[in-house]
């Protein structure tokens, strides 16, 4: 599936692992407006790569969330799961150019060796098995596969926090691209997809600012020897706000009382819900009912908080 670029393209990419939280519905909310105040295109692609939590059931769900919230999607759904020839390729590519190689570390050996950040905690990997010669390698046993970053600032200007500069080798170091169980791991995925589906622009929360580097320079890399049109331009990034319980901690899946489970069978009227979260979203002066459509002339990213967002049970 590949949209022109001069159209203006978003999506929505959610994890079916569980119910959508209210969360999840936020930034649903906000890439669709985000896009179709531009006379856009919103797709919707099911990120299912993960075979241990993934389930059809739950996909099938949040589409029928989404139609009730009034969120249409255009064109066909995408799922991750029927793409696995497709991420192949691009792996072969990276490959042949010298730029992945196995790892065959475990977590424990990962903790052992690399110290955490030292303003998060985060573990930055150490490249132990970068410098690995074919003789010490067994390609016969269970391995990763990392992508070589450079020791080198990636900058962007994000559409809502502004300009960004990160260091990748002092970020993250060396990622994985699949998995030991040979599961594909997002950043490879996510980066093929968006260039394949023609997204010009991506919105999700800020808890994901830091990834965009990574996903900039694996997209960079591509078209470098990639003689593919799609990856010629690269997405304009929005990162928004994350909704926060009274704990000060971000919404999750085991936020019971923010799920459209229990939120559809208190609010009847799902206009009730898009009203609360433009209201949070700073597009409302006041939790009022609201219809998707009607919120598209209020939409602007100037009048969304920078702040995240304290959220009770509505």
């Amino acid at each position: 599936m590949c949209v022109s670029y001069n159209y203006a393209t978003g999506r929505f990419a959610p994890s079916p692992t569980g119910r959508m939280h209210l969360g999840n519905v936020f930034c649903a909310l906000l890439s669709w407006l985000s896009v179709k105040s531009k006379g856009g295109w919103w797709l919707l692609r099911i990120e299912d790569i993960d075979p241990d939590r993934s389930r059809r059931e739950f996909a099938l769900q949040l589409m029928d969330d989404l139609q009730w919230l009034g969120l249409p999607w255009d064109g066909e759904v995408v799922w991750q799961s029927q793409r696995s020839d497709i991420y192949a390729h691009y792996l072969k590519l990276l490959t042949d150019a010298g730029l992945t190689y196995p790892c065959y570390c475990t977590r424990a050996d990962i903790m052992a060796s690399s110290a955490p950040h030292e303003t998060d905690g985060r573990i930055v990997y150490a490249g132990t098995c970068r410098g690995k010669t074919p003789d010490e390698m067994d390609k016969n046993r269970p391995h990763a596969i990392r992508f070589i970053v450079p020791d080198e600032d990636i900058k962007f200007i994000d559409g809502h926090y502004g300009e960004q500069q990160v260091n990748l080798a002092k970020h993250c170091g060396d990622y994985i691209l699949r998995r030991k169980d040979g599961a594909w791991a997002y950043q490879l995925a996510v980066v093929v997809d968006d260039a394949l589906m023609g997204i010009t622009e991506v919105v999700r929360g800020r808890d994901l600012l830091l990834s965009t580097p990574q996903q900039i320079h694996l997209h960079q890399t591509i078209a470098s020897f990639s003689p593919f049109h799609p990856f010629t331009f690269s997405p304009f990034y929005y990162h928004h706000p994350l909704l926060i319980n009274e704990n000060g901690q971000r919404l999750c899946k085991r936020d019971r009382s923010l799920d459209l489970s229990e939120l559809r069978q208190k609010h009847k009227n799902p206009d009730e819900i898009v009203g609360f979260l433009a209201y949070l979203a700073g597009l409302l002066p006041s939790p009022t009912p609201a219809k998707p459509q009607d919120l598209l002339p209020l939409f602007s990213w100037q009048k969304v908080p920078t702040e995240d967002i304290h959220c009770e049970s509505q």
